[in-house]
C-alpha cells in the first residue's frame, strides 16, 4: 500500500495550523476568516514556501464547488433583467476605458512598472481591475442568508455575467477557441429531466453529496474537453438542477465541503509571488479606486430603477477587486507581456479590497440608515414591481422568514388568530408557492430602514415572529425594531445556546432553541393524541426455547 499521500499531509500541517489561528484571530476580531487564510499565504510566501500540489488542487477544487453552488441558486430569469446585464455591460466598458486612460498616464509619466506598460496593457490591466470577487460576494451573503434576496440576486447575476466575459477574455487572450466537440455541449439542456430524475433518487445524506460532487467536477471536465473553460462547466450544471425542489438541500449539503477546499484557494492569493516595498505601495495605491468603481455601481442600478437601498446593498457586495485579476496578470506575465511582480500587486489589491469590503458588507443597513438622506437623492420615483415597499396594513401578527419554521409558525398562529398574521420573505419563488397555498405572504427585508420606518409612522403590529435562516439576518432586524422602539414582542429562534444569549441582549423577549423546542413539541403532541394503547406482541416460543 502506498502511504505517499500520508507525508503529503503531514508536510502541510505548518500550513494548516497556520490558517486556523489566523482565520480564529480574524473571526475573533470580527473579519471574515478569509482575511486570516490570505495573511496566511502573504506569511508563508515571506518564509520562502511554495505552494504545493496538493494545496494548488484544494484551491481548483474550491473554485469548481463555488461556481456549482452558485449555478444552484441562479434564477436565469435575473440575468435576464437589464439590472443585470446591461449595468454590467456598461460598468465593465466605462471602468476598463476610465482606468486604462489613468494606468497610461501613470505609464507616460515613467512611474516604475508602469513605465513597461503600453495602451493595450494598461486597458487589460483596467479589464481586471473592473471585476468583483464572486468567491467573498457569495460568502458574505451566505454568511448573512441574503443568497435569495433582491440585492443578492443582482449581485450575484452582475457576477455572473462578469464570469461569463472573463471566459470570452480568456479564449481569446490564450488563442483557443472551442473546439468542434463544444457543440456537444448543448445535449446537456435535453438532459435536463434525466439530471432532476437522479437527484430525486439520490435522498438525502451522503449520495446527494457524491451527485454534487458527479456534477459539479464533471461538468468542468466536459467543458475542458470541448476546449471551454471548465469552471463554466461546472456553473452550467448547477444552472441545469437549480429549478429542483432539493437543489438548496445540496447546496447546504456542499457548503461544507466547498468552504474548506476554498481555504487553499485564498492561501495561494497571497503565495503568488515575491512581495516587494515597491509592489506594496502600488497595490495600496489601487485600493481607493475600488470605490470608484463602486460609485458607478450604484449611480447605473439607481438608474435603472432599483430602489436605493437596494442599489447600496448590492454595491457594497460588488466593493472589492476580483481573484480574476490574478489570472489575467498570470497570462500576461506567461506569455512574457507583464513583470511577474504585477502577481503581487493585484494579490495585495485583492486582499485589502477584502477587508475594506468585510466591515462594510456587516454594516450595510447601518451605512443606509444613517445616511438615508444622501442615498435617496439618487432614487428614481418610479421603481421596479419587486423592488417596493411592502404594506401590511391590517396586521396584528408579522412573521418574517417563510422557510419550514416560518410555515409552520404562520399556519399555527392563523389558525388561532385568523386573517391579522402577514409572512415576510425576501425570495420572490417562495412568495408564490405561499401564496398558491392560499398563505398571506409579502415580500420584503426585515433589516429594511424604509420598512421600518413606514411601520413606525403607523402600524398595527403587536407581534414579531423572526424564523429567519442565520442569527445576523436576526440580529439585523432586532436591530431595525430597537431603531424605531418597538413597543410590541420580538420572538426569534437559534439553533444553539449561545446564540440564544445574544438574541435576548439584542432586545428579543422571547427566544425558542429549534431543536431543544422540536423535542418538547414533539413530546406534546404525542401527548394530545389519541393514540392506541402501545402492546408488545405475544411471543411464541419455539421448539428449542420450550425445551
Amino acid at each position: 500500500m502506498d502511504f505517499q499521500w500520508v507525508a503529503i499531509a503531514l508536510g502541510d500541517v505548518a500550513w494548516i495550523s497556520l490558517a486556523f489561528a489566523l482565520g480564529l484571530l480574524a473571526s475573533a476580531i470580527r473579519l471574515p476568516p478569509l482575511v486570516g487564510f490570505l495573511a496566511t499565504g502573504f506569511i508563508l510566501n515571506y518564509l520562502g514556501i511554495a505552494s504545493g500540489e496538493m494545496l494548488q488542487k484544494l484551491a481548483d477544487l474550491g473554485i469548481t464547488l463555488l461556481l456549482f453552488t452558485v449555478g444552484l441558486k441562479l434564477n436565469l430569469r435575473v440575468l435576464m433583467r437589464p439590472q443585470v446585464w446591461a449595468v454590467t455591460g456598461v460598468h465593465i466598458s466605462l471602468v476598463t476605458a476610465l482606468f486604462g486612460l489613468l494606468i497610461f498616464a501613470l505609464a507616460l509619466t515613467g512611474v516604475p512598472l508602469f513605465s513597461e506598460l503600453d495602451f493595450k496593457l494598461a486597458l487589460l490591466l483596467a479589464f481586471a481591475l473592473s471585476f468583483s470577487s464572486t468567491v467573498f460576494v457569495v460568502k458574505a451573503l451566505e454568511e448573512k442568508g441574503e443568497m435569495k434576496s433582491l440585492h443578492g440576486r443582482i449581485a450575484i447575476g452582475i457576477l455572473v455575467m462578469q464570469d461569463l466575459a472573463a471566459v470570452i477574455f480568456l479564449a481569446a487572450s490564450m488563442g483557443k477557441l472551442p473546439s468542434a466537440w463544444a457543440l456537444g455541449l448543448l445535449l446537456l439542456i435535453p438532459m435536463r429531466p434525466l439530471f432532476h430524475y437522479v437527484l430525486q433518487k439520490s435522498g438525502h445524506g451522503e449520495l446527494l453529496i457524491l451527485y454534487g460532487l458527479v456534477l459539479a467536477l464533471g461538468g468542468a471536465e466536459l467543458f475542458e474537453l470541448g476546449g471551454v473553460k471548465d469552471d463554466l462547466g461546472a456553473l452550467v450544471m448547477g444552472v441545469l438542477i437549480s429549478a429542483h425542489p432539493k437543489a438548496a438541500e445540496m447546496a447546504k449539503s456542499m457548503l461544507g465541503f466547498k468552504n474548506l477546499f476554498l481555504v487553499g484557494f485564498f492561501l495561494t492569493i497571497g503565495m503568488s509571488g515575491q512581495l516587494s516595498l515597491e509592489a506594496l505601495v502600488i497595490g495600496v495605491l489601487l485600493v481607493p479606486f475600488m470605490f470608484a468603481k463602486s460609485a458607478l455601481f450604484y449611480a447605473l442600478m439607481t438608474g435603472f430603477k432599483l430602489r436605493a437601498r437596494t442599489s447600496l446593498l448590492a454595491t457594497l457586495n460588488l466593493t472589492n477587486y476580483s481573484e480574476f485579476g490574478l489570472i489575467v496578470a498570470a497570462i500576461g506575465v506567461a506569455n512574457g507581456w507583464l513583470n511577474s511582480e504585477w502577481l503581487v500587486i493585484i494579490s495585495i489589491a485583492l486582499s485589502l479590497s477584502f477587508v475594506i469590503s468585510a466591515p462594510l458588507n456587516r454594516r450595510d443597513d447601518q451605512i443606509y440608515s444613517v445616511y438615508r438622506d444622501i442615498w435617496l437623492k439618487f432614487q428614481r420615483t418610479e421603481r421596479l414591481s419587486d423592488d417596493k415597499l411592502l404594506n401590511m396594513s391590517g396586521a396584528t401578527i408579522a412573521i418574517f422568514g417563510m422557510g419550514r419554521v416560518g410555515s409552520g409558525a404562520y399556519d399555527r398562529m392563523r389558525e388561532a388568530h385568523g386573517d391579522t398574521v402577514v409572512g415576510i420573505d425576501f425570495d420572490g419563488e417562495l412568495i408564490k408557492r405561499h401564496t398558491a397555498k392560499g398563505r398571506s405572504v409579502v415580500q420584503g427585508d426585515p433589516s429594511d430602514a424604509d420598512f421600518w420606518e413606514k411601520i413606525e409612522q403607523a402600524h398595527k403590529i403587536e407581534l414579531v415572529m423572526l424564523a429567519l435562516p442565520n442569527l445576523q439576518a436576526n440580529l439585523d432586524a432586532l436591530e431595525q425594531l430597537r431603531e424605531i422602539s418597538f413597543p410590541g414582542r420580538i420572538a426569534a429562534i437559534a439553533r444553539y445556546p449561545d446564540e440564544v444569549e445574544r438574541l435576548c441582549e439584542a432586545g428579543a423577549t422571547a427566544v425558542f432553541n429549534i431543536y431543544i423546542e422540536a423535542g418538547a413539541g414533539f413530546a406534546e403532541h404525542v401527548q394530545t393524541q389519541k393514540l392506541a394503547p402501545l402492546t408488545a406482541p405475544t411471543l411464541q416460543p419455539d421448539a428449542g426455547s420450550a425445551q
